[in-house]
């Protein structure tokens, strides 16, 4: 670990952690946590050192000029913290970087280590995978745990995913061997426009980590940058009639399946956000909640294989 600045003293901290690469569909999580770096302006102190944990011929340094000066920017793991203010202000360490090429145990010993330092009460992992899902419905959310009580008292599922995993599943193992409270949220990207970045996928990992962590997330320009990437898959969609058919029964698998976005509980938290940001000063989210006409029902029907995410 490469400690840039003295470690801070902390309140009620929540680790918030995602990482490039493979968990990483559409560039949503890692976009997630770059935002609340933005918003809140975080202040990075500390790094991994790139030497222990990265193959610089997979994830290569970068060169960028300085005032004239050749500088090079080397592909790592780095953690900012932020304050978010209110009546009950906490800190969030916010943890962004790529997925480790090496040395997997040993970059979340450090993690965790830094985790016990600063005294964090909870981590939630981020992460994004590709799925049968159609763009024009709200963007699946799984939340998952390994521990039978957090999950119960969280409202998550506990993970029986088996195959293989990425760095968020072996991080959120380890948390629950070190005795940390861990979480994991997935958005599912609709495989057929997996090209980062996606805004709406983005924005709905960022609330359900504002409903889990109960804070108030400025989402700036997020929900119109959603709307506006819904419309122009709309338009692509809409000049391929192979495209269009299927997504429209993706639509059809979707809509007939159970509708998590009208349950009396989804309800009940979409009601929750929206008094947080009336009270806030700020408008209710319009964003990843729009939901569109059902277009005609399509012949035939095909499966919805997006619970299939790793924890």
């Amino acid at each position: 670990m490469i400690e840039l600045e003295g470690v801070p003293e902390l309140i009620d901290p929540v680790m918030v952690a995602a990482f490039e690469g493979w968990n990483d569909a559409g560039d949503a999580a890692s976009t997630a946590v770059g935002h609340l770096e933005r918003e809140w302006k975080g202040e990075v102190f500390a790094a991994l050192d790139a030497e222990d944990y990265y193959d610089f011929q997979v994830n290569r340094p970068t060169v960028w000029m300085d005032a004239g000066v050749r500088k090079i920017t080397w592909p790592t793991t780095r953690l900012s913290v932020v304050r978010v203010g209110g009546e009950k202000p906490r800190d969030l360490v916010l943890v962004r970087g790529i997925e480790p090429s090496m040395r997997w145990r040993s970059f979340c010993n450090e993690l965790l280590g830094f985790a016990h330092e600063l005294g964090v009460e909870l981590v939630v992992i981020l992460g994004a995978l590709l799925g049968d899902t159609p763009h024009t419905r709200p963007v699946p959310i799984s939340g998952t745990t390994s521990d039978a009580d957090l999950a119960q008292r969280m409202d998550l599922e506990e993970t029986k995913y088996e195959g293989p995993t990425g760095i968020v599943g072996v991080l959120q193992e380890a948390c629950t061997h070190a005795g940390v409270p861990a979480v994991s949220l997935w958005a599912a990207v609709p495989h057929y426009v997996s090209q980062p970045p996606n805004p709406k996928a983005t924005l709905a990992l960022l609330n359900r980590l504002e409903d889990l962590i109960d804070v108030r997330i400025p989402l700036g320009e997020l929900p119109e940058d959603a709307r506006a990437w819904q419309v122009g898959v709309d338009q692509l969609a809409a000049e391929d009639t192979e495209v269009a058919e299927y997504v429209q029964t993706l639509e059809e698998a979707r809509d007939t399946a159970e509708l998590p976005e009208a349950s009396g509980e989804a309800i009940a938290r979409e009601f929750e956000r929206y008094l947080r940001r009336r009270d806030g000063g700020g408008p209710p989210d319009p964003g990843e909640r729009t939901r569109p006409p059902k277009p005609p029902k399509p012949s035939g029907d095909a499966s919805d294989d997006s619970d299939s995410s790793e924890d």
